[in-house]
């Protein structure tokens, strides 16, 4: 039986938020309040056989809306890898929130991978509460993603799916009713794209959620998955910490600050 097939990994920085607080990244009291930045990313899963690109951002107008810095849209993050937006034939949506589900009119070719769960959760009776449910989704990436429904170009999934030789989703919850993490065979081992599944390395490292949480057991239990799908605890990527910007090289000097590559191991 052949080795699961091995792919490049990246992270790709689109948006940042430099002034969010500590307080609001963790449920847990935190003595040692101040500032903690979010940064925002897209992933990239690619080999000679496949381009996969992993959840969509969001725009400028979300981004004046919400206080959040948009550096470049994150189909001009994609060019800088030589990828087209509007040529990727599969997209993978981690979950519905505004910065995971939003610029998908530029991937006009793709198939989006969903939970359907996650469908279930977005369209379903806890959005007609705005706190603490709603607020992280717009109606509108919302009923885009219906629409390709219609058209045909969403898959759902239940539970943990191959999507590719070497990749994989698996069912998390937690921060949403249908969060779903990735599983990447590379070079390194498998690593895991938790993307909100943990927000930063320290909600793994001191078991303290993020306060947007659909269900706290399901994050918390998110973090052991995650840690068993992963070779080890350095394979695990958080979806919006800072610090993958640092610890993982950047594919090449130009580059520095706004890609940096995953299947590689960490510098600490």
């Amino acid at each position: 039986m052949s080795a699961p097939e091995a792919y490049e990994v990246f992270a790709v920085r689109y948006a940042t938020k430099q002034d969010r607080k500590r307080s609001e990244n963790f449920i847990l009291a935190d003595p040692h309040d101040g500032i903690m930045p979010i940064d925002y990313f897209v992933w990239v899963i690619r080999n000679p056989s496949r381009t996969i690109v992993v959840d969509t951002g969001f725009d400028h107008g979300e981004g004046e809306k919400r206080g959040r810095q948009v550096i470049r849209l994150p189909r001009e993050g994609l060019a800088m890898l030589g990828i087209e937006a509007a040529t990727v034939k599969d997209v993978v949506i981690t979950h519905m929130h505004y910065d995971h589900a939003g610029t998908l009119e530029d991937f006009s070719a793709a198939r989006f991978h969903l939970q359907e769960r996650e469908m279930w959760y977005a369209t379903g009776r806890h959005m007609s509460r705005p706190q603490p449910f709603a607020h992280a989704y717009v109606p509108d990436h919302v009923c885009a993603l219906v629409r390709r429904v219609f058209d045909g170009r969403v898959v759902f999934h239940d539970g943990s799916s191959e999507i590719a030789p070497g990749v994989s989703l698996h069912l998390i919850g937690g921060h949403t009713m249908g969060m779903q993490c990735v599983r990447v065979r590379t070079a390194r081992g498998w690593v895991v794209l938790a993307s909100d599944a943990a927000h930063f390395y320290e909600n793994m490292e001191k078991r303290s959620p993020f306060p947007i949480v659909h269900s706290v057991a399901d994050m918390v239990d998110g973090f052991r998955t995650m840690s068993a799908l992963a070779e080890s605890a350095h394979h695990v990527v958080p979806g919006h910490d800072p610090l993958v910007m640092t610890r993982y090289p950047a594919p090449e000097k130009a580059l520095a600050g706004i890609i940096v590559r995953l299947d590689v191991d960490p510098a600490h």
